[in-house]
């Protein structure tokens, strides 16, 4: 959720359960934290512009995500891509059928835009960060605090207003 601008909408399973290991982390080294951004799981980033969700969005994203299961998901072990520093879901199965499901209904809304192939659901703690050992740092801090499970039980629409994230809406998993 990186380069965004005033108008950009995206969809995240919010994990408080992570705050404890990764939220002086996250403050600290990744931009989106500062902006308002609980830590996260993204489903899908970006979503439709804000000026395009109206209450017909909203309702079908109710419909989309009120036929998954609310499931729960264990983080034991950080991952890195290039420059990023996160903590990997296991499983993360789930993650991917939500954002599947949401593609699947507006697939004009490839996740991160079509960049990445097959995305990996993750919850970012560091990103933009070429400071190796910051992030081993970082990383032998986090993991010091692992493992954690969290319960996923709801899909939060955010939509950054120009300067900071803002919550929009949340859509509840089955029971």
């Amino acid at each position: 959720m990186t380069g965004t601008s005033a108008g950009q909408t995206g969809l995240v399973v919010r994990i408080p359960e992570a705050e404890p290991a990764v939220g002086q982390w996250r403050e600290r080294l990744d931009p989106v934290a500062r902006e308002g951004v609980p830590a996260h799981v993204t489903v899908l980033f970006p979503f439709l512009p804000a000026s395009a969700i109206d209450e017909g969005v909203l309702t079908a994203l109710g419909e989309v995500f009120g036929r998954h299961r609310s499931f729960q998901a264990g983080f034991e072990r950080c991952g890195r891509f290039p420059g990023l520093l996160y903590l990997a879901p296991e499983p993360d199965a789930p993650f991917r059928r939500l954002t599947e499901a949401v593609v699947e209904r507006w697939p004009e809304t490839p996740p991160y835009g079509g960049k990445y192939g097959d995305p990996v659901p993750h919850l970012t703690v560091a990103q933009r960060l070429d400071d190796a050992a910051l992030l081993e740092k970082a990383e032998a801090d986090i993991t010091s605090r692992l493992p954690f499970t969290a319960q996923v039980s709801s899909v939060d629409l955010v939509a950054h207003d120009g300067t900071r994230w803002q919550h929009r809406r949340s859509f509840p998993l089955a029971p």
